[in-house]
């Protein structure tokens, strides 16, 4: 199973053109892959719908951007996760 994500996917979303910070951004990848698995409560992989794939480009940047800071805001993209929460009882 293969990420929502791909590096070159994400490093064009982060408008980085070099390598030296791949293993960094794959990292973030995966992290926000995990963060947003645990919010929705479903397995995120390359045929993820669109609006999850973009919200995990948009935490992967938020921390990419404010690296030192403790950064990874879901309030708002709520509009977009809320559809795809899996109901918890």
């Amino acid at each position: 199973m293969a990420d929502p994500v791909s590096i070159d996917e994400a490093k064009l979303f982060l408008r980085v053109s070099h390598d030296a910070e791949d293993t960094l951004i794959t990292t973030l990848i995966a992290a926000a892959k995990t963060r947003l698995e645990g919010e929705v409560g479903v397995v995120l992989d390359e045929a993820s719908p669109a609006p999850l794939r973009l919200c995990l480009l948009y935490l992967v940047a938020q921390v990419y951007q404010n690296r030192g800071e403790t950064v990874m805001d879901l309030e708002a993209l709520e509009a977009w996760l809320s559809p795809y929460r899996e109901m918890r009882l």
